[in-house]
Formats: C-alpha cells, structure tokens, sequence
C-alpha cells in the first residue's frame, strides 16, 4: 500500500517505536522517548533491571505483610493506575488509612512524595511508611520483621532473585533491599502514550475536538488549572534532571474545608501543617499528577469527590461550601486557601468539554502493560 505522505511514515513510525520502548515485556528503566527528562534515582540506589524485577515480584507479594494478607497492589491497583478506588485502603489488620491511595503514575518523577509531608523526597523513604508504620497500620512489617523476612529467605526462588538484585551482598534478604527493589520497580511506572502524548506526537486524530477546546480551557488564564498542574506531568511536583522542586509550588489549600470558618481542615488531617505546625500550611496537600486522572476516582486527599464534574464544581466555586455537621464551613471564605483557587464560570458544554481533555490524559497502555502487572509464579 503506498503511503499518503512522508509525515504519516513518519508519525506511525515514531508511535511503533515509542510503544515497543515503553511496553516491552520488562519495564522501561532509562529515559522515556520524545525529549522526555529522564527521572533522578539516588545513587545509593541506582536503577537496574534486575532490582525492577525483584520488586515488581515484592509489590505483588500479600507475604510481605504481618499476616500475608496484604500487598501494596491492593491499594494501588494498575487499571486504576496504581490508585485505589477506595477513599481510604485497609491495612493488613483492618486499620483505616488517613488518605485516599495516591495514584503511583510517573511517580518517579516526584520529588516530594506523600500527600503532605514535605520531609519525604524518595521513594526509599516513601515505600517504608506503608510497609513500617504504626498508626494506622498498613502492612505491619515491624510487629516481626525478622518473622516476615524469614519467609523469603527460605524461599529458594526469591533468595536467588535478591542475589541477583544485590550481587555484591553475601546475604542480600532483608528489609531494606526489599524497599530498595520496590522503588526500583516504582520508578519503571511511566506513562506517555496517552491520546494527549500521541497528538504532541504528530497524531492529530488523536484527541477530539472536545478535547482540544478543553485543553485550551484548561490552560487558560480563566480556568488558571496549570498552576498547579502544570508541566509534562500535569503537577508542579517534579523530580528530574531538568528541575528544581519549591514547597510553595508543591502544596496548596484549596478550600475544601472551612470548619468553623476559621480556616481549620478536620482534625482528622489537616495536611502539612502537622508537620510544620505553621499556620499558613493548614490544609495544604501536595497536587497530584493529572495523567490517568479519569480512573483513579475519587479525588481529593480524602476521597471526598466522587467524579471529575464535582472537582470541576469544587474549583468553580473557589472552594467547597458544607452546609451542615461538624465539618460545616464555607471553603471560598478560607482565610489560607491558596490565591490560585479564585473560582470561575463555565458552561455545561465548557465543562463536557474539560472533561473530554482530562479524559485524553489516560494512558489506556499504561494500565495493561503486562510488565507492569502481577508476574507469572516463574516470571523473572
């Protein structure tokens, strides 16, 4: 068949070639293609295929867990990409998490991690908490870490996968190359393939005409969505080769509660300010990624929006009114509600329109790319 035009060879070639780099049967572990940054990995940990491997395996794995009942894939599951669909997960116990499970995109990007700890800057530190932490219990490694790390050890298969992750170790089973593996595999999960991706690719059947009007919408001065989510990433929050993080950027308040109309978030989280204890960082949680946004419902570090048209809603109105119970408070009238959340006016077709582009930030690949998904019991 004769090609219509040297740009079309070229188009379909660069998608060929962009797809067979990022869905291989093994995880991409350098650069993604098309003049994307490549993510930082500390040197202490560099990245390697080997310990991508090894904690693909672990992040599938319930016996990493007090009881073995409990994986990081169950709060963060790849068709939702790596979010959960819960408000709040369940740890290994039944304890109750504080925060709805962040979506895991490109999170290798990041360079702050959580949803409101300013504190936490690698994925070393990050995959920890869930695996260590006390209150509320996730995976409750240390109630006997020695016990949970015996299972691997005796474990003839895993033992020679830690071997070869850590060839240099003479007895590379514990803990900490266990995280070490974890976050090596957490840092394989980019998404670029997008309709979004394929239409900067040269693909201009790629998004809709909703779409693209809701793109021009979205980074309009009107709607001012970019200054928080901005960026190749769709947040403010980056990591790579090329950037530089500010605490000011990372963390907003958007109005989502005013209780007493004093500015207060419910005790329950009140964002980082638990940790700086400074006024002006009462209800400030980081801005996450907006990639895949359209199946990792719901929203919010709480959960407590149900669908894109609520969020869209929420920032309409320049923050959340609650009418009645203990929460009540008019979320526009936050004294530290960030300045970038001024409210807006949109029509129903405007907004179908926003939509359809949030919509074209999913990365249908991403999330049945089978080397990022649960191995076979023999596949290494």
């Amino acid at each position: 068949m004769k090609p219509t035009t040297s740009a079309v060879i070229i188009t379909a070639a660069i998608a060929v070639i962009a797809t067979i780099i990022h869905y291989s049967r093994k995880p991409a572990l350098l650069t993604p293609s098309l003049g994307y940054p490549r993510p930082v990995a500390p040197e202490a940990n560099p990245l390697s295929a080997e310990k991508a491997s090894l904690g693909r395996h672990l992040f599938y794995e319930r016996r990493l867990s007090i009881n073995a009942t409990t994986a990081c894939a169950d709060c963060h599951l790849q068709s939702r990409a790596f979010s959960d669909p819960r408000p709040f997960s369940r740890g290994a116990t039944g304890d109750q998490t504080r925060r709805n499970a962040m979506s895991l995109t490109n999170v290798a990007y990041n360079a702050r991690l959580t949803w409101a700890d300013p504190r936490v800057t690698t994925l070393e530190q990050q995959v920890l908490i869930p695996l260590t932490q006390a209150h509320p219990l996730e995976m409750g490694v240390d109630l006997d870490r020695t016990g949970v790390m015996a299972r691997f050890q005796s474990d003839t298969k895993y033992v020679e996968r830690f071997r070869t992750a850590f060839p240099d170790e003479s007895q590379p089973v514990h803990l900490e190359n266990a995280v070490r593996a974890i976050a090596s595999f957490v840092r394989t999960l980019n998404s670029f393939d997008a309709p979004y991706d394929r239409y900067q690719r040269g693909d201009k059947e790629a998004m809709s005409a909703s779409a693209l009007r809701g793109f021009e919408l979205f980074r309009s001065n009107r709607l001012n969505c970019v200054h928080c989510h901005g960026g190749i990433h769709f947040r403010f929050t980056l990591g790579h080769r090329r950037s530089a993080d500010d605490d000011s950027v990372a963390y907003h308040n958007t109005g989502l509660y005013n209780v007493g109309g004093k500015g207060n978030y419910p005790l329950s989280d009140q964002g980082v300010f638990e940790i700086t204890r400074a006024a002006g960082d009462m209800g400030r949680f980081k801005a996450p990624t907006l990639r895949n946004v359209d199946v990792t419902a719901p929203y919010m570090h709480d959960g407590s929006l149900a669908t894109l048209e609520d969020v869209i809603d929420h920032y309409a109105a320049g923050g959340r009114t609650i009418r009645s119970g203990i929460n009540a408070g008019i979320g526009s009238a936050n004294p530290y509600k960030s300045e970038q959340v001024r409210g807006f006016s949109l029509a129903d077709s405007e907004k179908a329109d926003v939509i359809a582009f949030l919509k074209s930030l999913t990365d249908r690949t991403f999330l049945t790319n089978p080397a990022l998904s649960k191995p076979d019991s023999e596949d290494d």
